[in-house]
C-alpha cells in the first residue's frame, strides 16, 4: 500500500468513525447482551489489552488461542521480552539508576555548588564528566565575575567552512562534518554549538552520538526525555502489552508530576520498582508502595508533615499537611463519594506523620521519623487507632480502606472505564467489585473477571474508546509496522495532543474517559499526525512495511477503540 493510500485511508478512518457508529445506534442500540463475533472478539483483545494490533498479532493470536493468549497477558512473567525493545531502552542509561544515581550522573544546574563543594561526585563518564564540567566553570565564572559566560566561541575549534555547514547543510552533510572532527575534540565541540545546530545534528546522529547532544542540552532533561522515550519504545515494541497498558492506567492513579522539584529524580524508580511490578498484583501492596514512595511522599508533601503541637506553631514551623491523607481517601481508595468526612481526612494525616525523605533533593529514600509523628489516639472511618502508635498507624490506614467495600467498588468501576466502556453497566462493576472483596484486592483476579464477562466481548463495548494521545500515537506506529530510531518527535505529537508524558500536574492523572480528548482541534491534530506518519514525515520513525493486515483488522482507529 502506498504511502498516498495510507494517509487517506487513516484520514477516512478517523473522519467517519464517529458518524458510522452514531448510525448504528439510531437503528440497533448496541447492547451489553449481544456478543460479538469470534473474529471481532481477536479485535477487542487486541484494541483493549494492548496499544494496538501490529501487522500479524491477528494471526499469532488465532494461532496461540485467544483464551491462552489472555491469560499469557495476565502472567507477563511468563512471556520474553523483544530483543528489539531491549536493544533500544540501552542507550536510555537513566531508567535503570537509583535515584541517587540520576542526581549524580545528570544534576540539575542548582547542584552545581554541591559538586564544587566535593558533596555530589563527579561521574565517572567522560561525556558526563566534561558535561558537568563546563556547568562547573560556567558557575564559577559568574560567582568570580558576576556574569553570565560570553557567547560560545567555536573560532579556535572548527573551519568556515565546517561552521557553515554544521548550520546550513542537509542532515547527513551535517554529520559527516561533525565527524570530521577529532574525537578528542568533539565534546568541547558539542558544548559550544548552538542549540539549533544541536537540534538538526540529533535527527541524523546514531544513538550514542545523540546522548552527547541531550547532555549538551541540559543533563535534567535527560532524565525527562528517557521517561517518555522509554513509555512510548515499550508501547510500541513490548512483548508484554497489558502489563504496559496497566502501568499507565495505575500511573494516572497514583499520578506524580515530573517536574514538582526534587520528583524530577523520583518518578524513574517510581514508575519502575513501585508501579509496574504489582500493576497484576494485590492491592494493597500497590498502595503501600506508593505511599512510601519518596516520589508520592514529595508530590504530596507528606514528607513535612509532622505533629501539630503548640511550641512548632509559636515557632512558625511547618505542621500538620492533610494533602497526602485526603487524595488517600478522595483518588487512590474510597473516591470522592465514599463516605469520609474533612474529621477523617485530618485523621489520616496524624496518622501519616513522619513518613518523610532522607534528604529529597539528593534522591533519598523513605523512612519513619517517629519525632515527628503524631502518636496520640485517632478515630479513621469509625475505628479507633490508639494512642502510642508509630509507623503502624499509617499501615493501619491502609489496611482499613484497602478492604472497603467502597474502595473496591471505586477501582473496579475506574478500571471497567478503562477497558469496557465509558458508562459501563453496573451488573459488572458489582461482580468485579464482589472479586476484588473476596480475593483481598487481588487486581489479576479483578482483570479476569473482567475479561470473562459477556459485557467485555458485548456490541456496546466494541469499539466506543477514544483513545488516549499515548495510546493514538503507540497504536498508530504499530499498526503501520514504523520502524522507531527515536521517540523524540512522536513525544512532542503525545504532548501536542494534550498528554505530556507524567507532566499531569493535578494528582488525578489523566482521565480514562474519552470525554477528556473529544474537541474539534483534537480530531484536526489526529487527522494532521496519520497524515504526517503515512508520508515519513514524523522525525525519528520509518514507515516501510505493507501495513493492509493491520489496517484490515481496524489497527488505526485514532478516534475509537
Amino acid at each position: 500500500m502506498c504511502c498516498r493510500a495510507l494517509a487517506s485511508l487513516l484520514f477516512l478512518t478517523v473522519l467517519a468513525e464517529a458518524p458510522a457508529l452514531a448510525k448504528k445506534k439510531a437503528v440497533e442500540p448496541p447492547s451489553f447482551q449481544k456478543e460479538i463475533s469470534k473474529q471481532s472478539r481477536i479485535d477487542q483483545a487486541l484494541n483493549r489489552l494492548t496499544f494496538g494490533p501490529r501487522p500479524g498479532d491477528a494471526a499469532r493470536v488465532q494461532s496461540t488461542g485467544l483464551k491462552k493468549w489472555i491469560d499469557l497477558q495476565l502472567h507477563p512473567n511468563r512471556i520474553p521480552e523483544n530483543p528489539l525493545l531491549v536493544e533500544k531502552l540501552k542507550t536510555l542509561d537513566s531508567l535503570s539508576m537509583s535515584s541517587q544515581e540520576l542526581v549524580r550522573n545528570y544534576p540539575a544546574p542548582q547542584m552545581v555548588r554541591q559538586i564544587v563543594n566535593g558533596g555530589i561526585p563527579f561521574p565517572s563518564d567522560p561525556d558526563k564528566r566534561m558535561m558537568i564540567q563546563k556547568m562547573v566553570a560556567r558557575f564559577e565564572r559568574r560567582q568570580q565575575t558576576g556574569q553570565e559566560p560570553p557567547a560560545p566561541d567555536t573560532s579556535g575549534l572548527l573551519t568556515r567552512d565546517q561552521m557553515k555547514i554544521l548550520r546550513t547543510g542537509a542532515p547527513q552533510q551535517r554529520l559527516a562534518a561533525f565527524e570530521a572532527i577529532p574525537p578528542d575534540k568533539q565534546n568541547e565541540v558539542i558544548t559550544e554549538l548552538p542549540a539549533d545546530v544541536l537540534q538538526a545534528l540529533y535527527v541524523a546522529a546514531p544513538p550514542e552520538l545523540r546522548r552527547k547532544f541531550e547532555l549538551a542540552a541540559g543533563p535534567p532533561q535527560v532524565v525527562a526525555r528517557d521517561l517518555a522515550e522509554g513509555k512510548l519504545l515499550r508501547a510500541i515494541y513490548g512483548n508484554r502489552q497489558l502489563e504496559e497498558v496497566l502501568t499507565d492506567f495505575w500511573f494516572n492513579h497514583f499520578n506524580v508530576y515530573l517536574d514538582k522539584g526534587a520528583d524530577r529524580y523520583l518518578v524513574t524508580a517510581y514508575e519502575r520498582d513501585v508501579i509496574r511490578p504489582r500493576v497484576l498484583g494485590k492491592f494493597r501492596d500497590l498502595l503501600e508502595a506508593t505511599a512510601k514512595s519518596p516520589a508520592m511522599l514529595f508530590y504530596l508533601d507528606n514528607w513535612q508533615s509532622v505533629a501539630d503541637r503548640p511550641d512548632r506553631a509559636r515557632a512558625g514551623r511547618r505542621g500538620l499537611n492533610e494533602n497526602y491523607g485526603r487524595e488517600l481517601l478522595e483518588l487512590h481508595t474510597l473516591g470522592v463519594d465514599g463516605g469520609y468526612t474533612q474529621k477523617d481526612v485530618t485523621e489520616v494525616a496524624r496518622c501519616f506523620t513522619g513518613w518523610t525523605i532522607r534528604q529529597p533533593q539528593m534522591g533519598g529514600e523513605f523512612f519513619f521519623n517517629p519525632k515527628a509523628h503524631d502518636a496520640g489516639e485517632k478515630t479513621v472511618l469509625g475505628v479507633k487507632i490508639r494512642a502510642g502508635g508509630g509507623i503502624e498507624d499509617g499501615e493501619k490506614v491502609l489496611d482499613l480502606v484497602s478492604r472497603s467495600p467502597a474502595t473496591a467498588q471505586f477501582i473496579s468501576q475506574k478500571l471497567a472505564v478503562r477497558f469496557v466502556a465509558d458508562d459501563p453497566p453496573g451488573s459488572l462493576v458489582e461482580r468485579m467489585t464482589q472479586t476484588f472483596l473476596k480475593t483481598d484486592g487481588d487486581l489479576r483476579a479483578v482483570m479476569k473477571t473482567m475479561l470473562d464477562s459477556k459485557e467485555f466481548w458485548s456490541s456496546a463495548a466494541y469499539r466506543v474508546k477514544v483513545k488516549s494521545p499515548l495510546e493514538l500515537v503507540a497504536s498508530a506506529v504499530r499498526a503501520v509496522n514504523g520502524d522507531v530510531d527515536f521517540a523524540f518527535a512522536l513525544n512532542n505529537q503525545v504532548t501536542q495532543l494534550g498528554e505530556p508524558l507524567y507532566r499531569k500536574q493535578e494528582p488525578t492523572g489523566y482521565s480514562n474517559s474519552g470525554k477528556e480528548w473529544i474537541n474539534s482541534a483534537g480530531l484536526l491534530a489526529r487527522m494532521n499526525f496519520a497524515i504526517n506518519l503515512a508520508n515519513n514525515r514524523m522525525p525519528g520513525v520509518k514507515v516501510e512495511a505493507n501495513p493492509a493486515e493491520g489496517l484490515a483488522l481496524g489497527a488505526p482507529e485514532f478516534q475509537k477503540h
